[in-house]
């Protein structure tokens, strides 16, 4: 028998190879098809690691809808639009088989507040502004600041930036040491903190910050006391003293 010739030879793969590459164009168009059909619809849109807002106010930022194709669906701009709200830090929108779509969202949160006016800017923890409003909110209020710029969304800009600096690292100071102030007035030398409406601690930034565990008894002695009013003051070196006296 003679050895079949090297041209049938390609002819035959070529053959095969074609109908391999339509099999899989077949395969292809047939679970193309599938992804589209009502089956992979989206029926559920969870949302999680909100606080602020409402899971329903979070849909209706991202403009989040049920009934379009899982696949097909654009989820980046859900995404994008969340991220143009100021509470909004990070956002994960994730699909789930069949139909299911979840949006994990990371809110800032409101951590101090500055008076302009006569309302309030409500900024977060690294001074970023976040809204506006009538109602003094339940933060800290920082007294003494001119504002140059309130806009949402953007870094709070104030002509006593350095101090602004420390009042927010004081605040930070606080609430790890379990310290809280309802009030603070600033001035380019000292602070008046207010732990209630007629109790006042008066110093430094640094001195309040150095002597934090010595102030938080002073404060927990007269608490003890039911001592409401008057005025510690803080030095350095754990210094302290208080007045029952307050300006």
């Amino acid at each position: 028998m003679q050895p079949e010739k090297p041209r049938k030879k390609k002819r035959r793969r070529k053959k095969h190879f074609f109908l391999n590459l339509i099999l899989v164009i077949l395969l292809s168009a047939g679970v193309i098809g599938f992804l589209n059909t009502s089956f992979f619809d989206i029926q559920q849109i969870k949302v999680s690691g909100n606080s602020y807002y409402t899971s329903e106010q979070v849909l209706d930022l991202a403009k989040a809808k049920t009934g379009g194709n899982l696949f097909r669906t654009k989820l980046s701009s859900w995404k994008d639009r969340l991220l143009q709200d100021p509470y909004i830090k990070t956002v994960k929108i994730s699909r789930r088989l069949p139909d299911t779509v979840k949006i994990a969202v990371k809110e800032r949160a409101e951590y101090a507040a500055i008076p302009y006016s006569d309302s309030y800017v409500i900024i977060d923890r690294d001074a970023l502004v976040l809204r506006q409003s009538e109602v003094a909110p339940a933060v800290p209020i920082l007294i003494g600041f001119t504002l140059s710029n309130i806009e949402p969304g953007t870094a709070l800009k104030v002509e006593e930036n350095g101090i602004l600096t420390k009042t927010m690292k004081l605040l930070k100071y606080t609430e790890k040491n379990e310290v809280y102030f309802k009030k603070i007035e600033v001035s380019p030398v000292t602070v008046r903190a207010y732990i209630y409406d007629s109790l006042v601690c008066e110093g430094t930034p640094a001195n309040m910050m150095e002597n934090m565990d010595g102030l938080r008894e002073v404060i927990y002695d007269l608490y003890t006391k039911g001592i409401e009013r008057g005025t510690i003051t803080i030095g350095a070196d754990d210094y302290f003293s208080f007045s029952p006296d307050i300006e």
